[in-house]
């Protein structure tokens, strides 16, 4: 199955908090999902292959590590993951980004997808998908499948907010994907929305509420 890794770093945890409070505004909550989504990754990219290069100090010559490759992309999934994706780029400001885009049939609660643009070199890749929330896990399952059928196959999700049966979701679907979450919460209402939660992402990101 999938490696979860649950966030515990008290940055994470304090923003997070932030973010629940309904008081929280429009450009607060923008800037905190940027803010949470740099922290994520820079836990995500932890393992990412190192090489040994020559360079000139200001004093002699020294070898160093970069990352091998720096082959990176960011998936957000439309519309709400694209600030978790700004949040990125601060870190790996060098990565590609491509969009998916799914939204959710509020009667089956299941996701249709209505984009779907992506590097020509995307397969060869280390993919991030970035969605905010991780509810019923349809959208991130969706957007993986998306992918794997253009060929791609080093594909990671980012969340900040995950629901238990979101992950258990995904892991099914995707074993071979690892998750990053900042915060697992208690479960889903019967509507689908997370508990506690933080509410619609998108619309706090937007101030479309």
């Amino acid at each position: 199955m999938a490696n979860v890794t649950i966030m515990d770093h008290p940055l994470i945890q304090h923003k997070i908090g932030i973010m629940r409070r309904k008081t929280t505004s429009t450009k607060e909550f923008r800037d905190l999902v940027s803010e949470v989504a740099m922290l994520i990754c820079y836990e995500a990219t932890r393992n990412l292959p190192l090489t040994d290069i020559e360079v000139e100090t200001p004093l002699c010559t020294t070898k160093v590590r970069e990352i091998e490759g720096k082959k990176l992309c960011i998936v957000p999934i439309l519309r709400a993951g694209l600030h978790m994706a700004d949040g990125m780029l601060n870190l790996i400001p060098n990565a590609k980004v491509g969009h998916v885009g799914l939204y959710r049939n509020e009667e089956t609660l299941e996701p249709v997808e209505y984009f779907c643009k992506l590097p020509q070199d995307a397969a060869n890749r280390e993919i991030y998908v970035v969605d905010p929330m991780l509810a019923t896990g349809g959208s991130a399952e969706a957007a993986i499948t998306i992918l794997k059928k253009r060929g791609i196959k080093k594909i990671h999700f980012l969340c900040l907010i995950a629901a238990p049966e979101g992950v258990e979701r995904l892991q099914k679907a995707h074993p071979d994907v690892d998750i990053f979450i900042g915060n697992m919460d208690e479960r889903l209402t019967e509507n689908g929305y997370i508990l506690p939660g933080l509410g619609d992402a998108g619309d706090r990101i937007y101030g479309t509420k």
